[in-house]
């Protein structure tokens, strides 16, 4: 994967062209309820990694003791905390996202080993990896395990093979899973099954597509594989329509919940579950309206 030297943010500010902040809302739910809804960092410096978050084209507002950036399809949550360690050697080991162009990163004479073409990675202030493709990346096409639902096809084409008219969007994230290659044939049908997923390949990875973000599995004995809990991204989040009777249906499908359904006293429900591999998720309703 090409490797980008770590920059200042004021320099990312100037590269990616993404200081105006994108239009920034949680895509539609799906059948089930499900679409995507936040990244939770936990971060030692919340100012520096905003300006990161900023950098990107995320639009910054506070939430409790927390930041929220807010980006098309997914919010990014940075609060203060001493991570164990960053994605690297966890189970999810990136966040990637679609931006319109990378020529203006070439254009500012950044060295590349070897210089972009259509994907490549910035660092947050502490070392966090985030991908980013544009247009003319060869590796977003998203087919189908079953191809014979038409209507389903037309929409997952739409959002990965259509071109940007915002200048961020949170694309898609992806597990390395450590405990054998059945294990990713057994993460797509979790996910696809408890999330009401459309399963299929991005590129040459097995996926699951979500309304909002496209979730890909490796087989990678190397990884790591650390559980999210206590690293830099703790965990995922996926906003849910009608949250307590979908927990209830988790739960008949011998789901244990971690933090039972709970009702906020501002309106916000959440739930928060570890799946089989170590990841943390945390489901709400009402974080759409941020």
């Amino acid at each position: 994967m090409t490797r980008i030297c770590r920059a200042t943010v004021t320099v990312l500010v100037i590269l990616l062209g993404l200081s105006a902040p994108a239009s920034a809302q949680l895509s539609p739910p799906n059948e089930a309820g499900v679409a995507m809804g936040h990244l939770h960092y936990y971060v030692r410096d919340v100012e520096a990694n905003q300006r990161f978050w900023e950098s990107l084209g995320g639009e910054a507002a506070s939430f409790g003791q927390s930041v929220v950036m807010k980006f098309p399809d997914v919010l990014v949550f940075l609060s203060e905390g001493e991570p164990e360690g960053g994605t690297d050697g966890s189970i999810v080991n990136h966040m990637a996202f679609r931006v319109q162009s990378l020529g203006t990163i070439v254009a500012a004479g950044f060295e590349f080993e070897p210089p972009p073409s259509g994907v490549t990675n910035v660092f947050s202030p502490e070392g966090e990896r985030i991908e980013l493709f544009d247009d003319t990346a060869t590796n977003l096409t998203f087919t189908l395990d079953d191809d014979e639902d038409a209507g389903v096809a037309a929409q997952v084409a739409s959002r990965h093979n259509r071109r940007l008219d915002v200048p961020v969007i949170a694309h898609h994230l992806h597990l390395y899973l450590t405990e054998g290659a059945d294990a990713v044939d057994m993460a797509q049908e979790w996910y696809a099954t408890m999330f009401g997923g459309t399963p299929g390949t991005r590129w040459r990875y097995d996926a699951v597509d979500l309304p909002g973000i496209n979730l890909n599995f490796s087989y990678n004995a190397d990884a790591g594989g650390a559980p999210t809990r206590g690293r830099m991204l703790d965990h995922i989040g996926f906003e849910i329509t009608n949250l307590e009777a979908f927990c209830q249906r988790l739960e008949a499908q011998d789901v244990t919940f971690d933090v039972p359904y709970t009702l906020h006293s501002s309106g916000i429900g959440y739930a928060f579950l570890t799946d089989p591999w170590g990841v943390y998720i945390e489901l709400t309703e009402g974080l759409r309206g941020l």
